[in-house]
């Protein structure tokens, strides 16, 4: 029997594998045309799709047909070329808030796309299948791969956040981590079915596609993200929406602000101040406020008394010199009940009981 004659598990992998395929055409294809999708987020998502769908099925179909003319070899592999920079500048549209694509970017995504035009014209897959295989795909693939390493990049706060236990991800972040740990996982299988380490991993690219396609739009649709991160906010006649920092800059201002805490120790000052820690890094009050808020999901006091509390254990564990109240006014707290009240919140036990258990667990 032929590859070309399927039993039924191999309808089944090529039915999940072209679904898949179509689905994600058809959701390409809706974004391109729809009126309300017309930030450039969208329109990067949009050809994300088109063209991992057109490699995608490409795929299914030569894994059940190795003698699937050149000609779609061809087209399989140059719409791979686009998979990556499309993704990368979706993220980057979408955490910047784009809302006009910068000429720069156009000019970048137009030498791209003329790049693999032109290699397509003269050195045709139907006459060099070996140039293809061994020096064209491995550069898609190359291609592919550092910018999923810059779009990881542009996702560093997204990623702090999501390893973080104090900090809790907006819908929209949990989003572009699901697209883009999805991304990473097809391009290893694709990676993987190259360099032929796992046999199968072809067609597993195609199946993996079509199950992340669908969990990441479900996931979409669901939270009503459509509008909100797929499109520039749009004013309706009621006040517009609250527009969220942009990460690159929410990034570095944490990082400033993360700086300054620890160099200066500012948290031990029982009377700052919003105001003084937004002057500190040279932003204002709102921006910190919303920065605190909305990327750290944390009030500018919760934010703060985690430096205290954090402190404060560390005197608890190694100075038996001072009493707990002393060590609350040590770190910045006004007040012995507005230390233990921090400490119960942050630490879910009180300032005695957590010294009391450091002294059972270091007898054990």
């Amino acid at each position: 029997m032929t590859r070309l004659t399927m039993n039924i598990s191999q309808q089944i992998l090529f039915l999940v594998g072209t679904l898949g395929a179509v689905n994600g055409l058809m959701v390409s294809i809706y974004l391109f045309l729809s009126k309300k999708m017309k930030s450039p987020a969208a329109l990067f998502l949009a050809i994300f799709l088109l063209a991992i769908s057109i490699r995608v099925g490409k795929s299914a179909f030569l894994y059940f047909n190795p003698k699937l003319a050149k000609i779609y070899l061809q087209i399989g592999l140059s719409a791979c070329w686009l998979i990556g920079p499309s993704l990368f500048y979706f993220y980057k549209s979408a955490l910047g808030g784009v809302k006009t694509i910068p000429v720069s970017w156009k000019w970048i995504y137009g030498i791209l796309v003329g790049t693999i035009l032109l290699a397509g014209v003269i050195w045709p897959y139907s006459l060099y299948a070996f140039a293809w295989r061994t020096l064209i795909a491995p550069l898609i693939y190359l291609e592919w791969c550092i910018y999923l390493l810059a779009t990881g990049v542009l996702l560093k706060t997204v990623w702090r956040k999501a390893f973080s236990a104090d900090a809790q991800l907006q819908p929209a972040e949990k989003f572009w981590l699901l697209l883009f740990v999805s991304n990473c996982i097809i391009h290893l299988a694709y990676l993987l079915s190259y360099a032929a380490v796992i046999h199968g991993m072809y067609i597993v690219g195609a199946v993996s596609f079509s199950f992340f396609l669908y969990l990441t739009f479900f996931f979409l649709y669901n939270s009503n993200l459509q509008s909100i991160y797929l499109d520039a906010p749009i004013g309706t006649g009621e006040k517009s929406a609250k527009r969220k920092i942009p990460l690159p800059d929410a990034s570095n201002w944490i990082d400033k602000l993360e700086r300054v805490i620890h160099e200066e120790q500012l948290y031990k000052d029982p009377q700052l101040k919003l105001s003084d820690l937004a002057k500190k890094i040279q932003i204002s009050s709102h921006q910190l406020s919303q920065l605190l808020n909305d990327n750290l999901g944390k009030s500018f006091s919760t934010y703060i008394n985690e430096y205290r509390i954090r402190e404060a254990c560390q005197l608890i564990t190694t100075d038996d010199r001072l009493t707990l109240e002393a060590i609350g006014y040590e770190v910045g707290f006004n007040s012995k009940s507005t230390f233990y009240t921090a400490f119960k919140k942050i630490k879910d036990t009180t300032p005695a009981l957590y010294k009391e258990n450091l002294k059972i667990r270091n007898n054990i």
